[in-house]
């Protein structure tokens, strides 16, 4: 049983409001310094962390927290100490942008600066939403085009970066999947235009496709996020369509053109990891979700998933009113376990596993597509406000049905948990999350065992300023 949506009374501006209108700056490799704690020794490696900036130009508003440009967060650790550098993605659109003072382009939630008897597209690659780690790049993800590529130890930007094979415009999505034991890449993009595919990737670990697919695709849905289960790629389509005709005659913005159809319930797609293929697919009760907490297929051959489930599409207003930072939409979102027979796809069983609000699911890497024991996530504390920002990290343990919640304390508002593997046990590590301090304006690193959040953070590292609020991230290990 799901909690409904609900609207919450007007409320007094929360501190974290001040992120959103302040304007942000780059920051070169610059040593941090610990404001508390140390640096573990054994702690290698970067952590990387992608999100929109830029919320104004020319004294208009951004209509949607999708729509800001991209800029990276790096942190490279090593010797006990670490540095950080924050650099604004320089993408073609973001480059003329800035040139003009003002907003020339569309995008996920802006209708683009045409009349509709225009012809021609000029949505923005925005580059904004996640990054992936390779051997010699760091890629900056976004839905609707190829990734951007960047040095991993500057991030200075590059360019667009095809994997060798995309072609120019062709989608690369945010959430790829690494499986650990084989180096393989696994990632999707949607395409549309007189059909709807959904376009499979399998890469290698330099990211140069190596093998892809596509699934045709009933109208033009929505889909964020997936699942590596084992020998199995798991989608599940929520019933959000977009309606083509406003979208292509530029009447309304992609964000705008989606409707909520929860009569057409969530399609599930199991497809087979080496081949590409579709295995099986069936419909269920309707449901939406961003994210993917992980996947795996258990003793009983059942693929499990784990998924951030909302009751609906609210969720995508609440996001639309971030910016202002005084949204009024409660959109909230609990923990599930789902179980499907991978043969029919038909859900054998749904279990919510927690009734506190929830995001940003996670494993350790070492366990994508594998039984793992703990997932790691974003969550609301007893005091929070259902339309403020999460403001405490958490995991949730599937043995003891038990989830151990780290109350950042008052102001303080973490991002999604990245877990950081020890190198003498990929299971155990750090969590890192960078915290924006709403009271002090300021933002900062902190560094938990990953066992042990309630303990507090062993070690808070001060950013040289304060940075955007982030949507996703990833570790390299040196």
């Amino acid at each position: 049983m799901m909690l409904s949506t609900q609207r919450s009374p007007q409320l007094s501006t929360p501190t974290w409001g001040k992120a959103f209108t302040q304007p942000l700056q780059d920051f070169p490799l610059t040593p941090l310094a610990p404001i508390e704690g140390q640096v573990p020794d054994s702690l290698r490696g970067s952590l990387y962390r992608n999100g929109p900036v830029l919320f104004e130009r020319g004294g208009e508003r951004i209509a949607h927290w999708f729509d800001g440009d991209g800029a990276i967060l790096g942190v490279h650790f090593g010797d006990g100490a670490a540095t950080g550098v924050y650099r604004t993605v320089q993408t073609a659109g973001y480059l003329a942008e800035e040139k003009a003072g003002k907003f020339l382009a569309g995008g996920y939630g802006r209708r683009e600066p045409r009349p509709f008897w225009k012809s021609g597209s000029s949505i923005k690659n925005s580059a904004n939403t996640s990054v992936l780690a390779l051997e010699n790049r760091l890629l900056a993800l976004w839905e609707g085009g190829n990734p951007h590529g960047l040095d991993l130890q500057t991030l200075d930007t590059i360019g667009l970066d095809n994997l060798d094979s995309l072609a120019k415009g062709e989608t690369f999505s945010a959430h790829p999947k690494v499986d650990s034991q084989t180096g393989e890449i696994f990632n999707f993009g949607v395409m549309f235009g007189q059909k709807t595919f959904l376009n499979l990737y399998c890469c290698d670990r330099t990211g140069k496709i190596m093998r892809r697919n596509k699934v045709p695709l009933k109208n033009v849905p929505l889909i964020h996020d997936f699942a590596l289960a084992g020998p199995y790629l798991v989608f599940c389509v929520s019933p959000v369509v977009v309606n083509p005709l406003p979208l292509l005659l530029n009447w309304k913005s992609y964000s705008e053109a989606m409707g909520w159809k929860p009569e057409q319930g969530t399609q599930i797609l199991v497809i087979d990891r080496d081949t590409l293929e579709l295995v099986s697919q069936s419909n269920t009760d309707p449901w939406f979700q961003w994210h993917f907490g992980n996947g795996f297929v258990d003793r009983d051959g059942q693929v499990v998933i784990d998924i951030a489930r909302y009751k609906d599409l609210e969720t995508n207003q609440f996001l639309k009113e971030v910016p202002s930072g005084q949204p009024k939409t409660d959109a909230p979102s609990q923990l599930w376990r789902i179980r499907i027979d991978p043969k029919t796809a038909k859900v054998s069983s749904s279990q919510r596993l927690s009734d506190r609000t929830c995001e940003f699911p996670t494993v350790a890497p070492a366990l994508v597509g594998q039984s793992a024991r703990y997932t790691y996530l974003n969550a609301r504390s007893e005091h929070s406000q259902g339309t403020d920002l999460f403001d405490a990290i958490a995991f949730f343990d599937h043995e003891r049905g038990e989830m151990t919640v780290a109350d950042m304390g008052a102001d303080s508002y973490p991002s999604e948990p990245i877990f950081a593997p020890s190198p003498d046990n990929p299971e155990q590590g750090w969590i890192l999350t960078v915290v924006y301090r709403g009271d002090h304006h300021a933002s900062e690193v902190w560094i938990f065992e990953s066992h042990a959040l309630e303990n507090g953070p062993i070690c808070r590292l001060a950013l040289p300023q304060f940075v955007a609020f982030s949507f996703h991230g990833t570790w390299k290990a040196a």
